[in-house]
């Protein structure tokens, strides 16, 4: 399927963008009109992009039936000023009610059944159901276009950070499992970000991994392992060797059932190593594999 965005409806455009770009992090933003009348309302066009200076942007956009923008870049204009409160599980279906369009003036906060709390810095309130609340000005609006669909890019710099205690680890940092952020994909679908959604991908190796390309040729082409698997493999920063003092009892009786059909012992093998690799033992993984491979 091809999509040429010149010659479709704005709205199946913005169909697919949502579908393919997700799942987005949400930005529950607060703010207040040029009276100090409270607004609050969810965006997924939403990101970070900087710490120093901070800097987080997200995009009301103009809507796409009929090209009005909404009440939340109205006042981001009125006052340069708005918290950013992030969403969690325990409160995405009163998110969600916050995002139905009521009349100018009308107070999402109690709509939605939400506590305002004061800030500090800046003129909007925070939310208090908010497991993070970032007050921040507003540095530049940058307006992509005039037509429905059109992107508005509100750059802010947060001056303040609350932070619930309850999100932390015993080091102080923020626990993905307890904040349980939820973020928004296409349609009516949403993804929580806890549990078993959440995985390590070790970061490249600083040292250069030695990449897909330098793994043997009996790895690389694996029926067996994955891409990530390979992926893992390749992030060692020099070929490992055999080590002889390694171990392991599943290897041993691969080699002692196999041994007279290579092709079977190789796709055990390959089995055995997966297993590793998906526990994150890759230095085992590799002794695995290295028992039937010439380098």
């Amino acid at each position: 399927m091809i999509v040429n965005p010149a010659e479709i409806k704005t709205s199946e455009l913005h169909a697919y963008l949502l579908g393919a770009v997700s799942p987005r992090p949400i930005c529950f933003a607060s703010t207040v009109d040029k009276d100090g009348r409270p607004n609050l309302s969810p965006f997924s066009f939403f990101n970070v992009f900087g710490a120093n200076p901070p800097t987080l942007i997200f995009s009301p956009a103009r809507r796409v039936r009929d090209n009005t923008v909404k009440h939340t870049l109205e006042n981001i204009y009125a006052t340069k000023e708005v918290v950013i409160n992030v969403v969690s599980y325990d409160m995405v279906q009163q998110t969600s009610l916050a995002s139905c369009e009521f009349p100018e003036g009308v107070n999402e906060f109690e709509k939605a059944g939400f506590t305002a709390l004061p800030s500090e810095k800046v003129k909007p309130f925070r939310v208090k159901e908010s497991p993070v609340q970032m007050e921040c000005v507003v540095k530049q609006v940058i307006e992509t276009g005039q037509q429905g669909g059109a992107g508005n890019l509100v750059i802010c710099e947060p001056v303040l950070l609350h932070i619930n205690d309850n999100i932390l680890d015993a080091n102080g940092k923020i626990d993905p499992h307890k904040i349980d952020l939820v973020a928004r994909m296409g349609g009516d679908f949403y993804c929580r970000a806890s549990g078993n959604a959440v995985f390590e991908v070790a970061k490249p190796n600083t040292k250069l991994g030695i990449g897909v390309d330098a793994l043997p040729l009996a790895i690389r082409n694996s029926h067996i392992l994955s891409g990530n698997d390979l992926g893992k493999l390749a992030n060692v920063h020099e070929m490992p060797f055999v080590d002889p003092a390694f171990e392991d009892d599943h290897l041993k009786n691969i080699i002692q059932y196999y041994s007279i059909t290579p092709d079977e012992m190789e796709k055990e093998l390959h089995r055995h190593a997966k297993k590793l690799l998906e526990e994150n033992q890759v230095a085992a993984a590799w002794q695995i594999l290295l028992s039937n491979v010439v380098i």
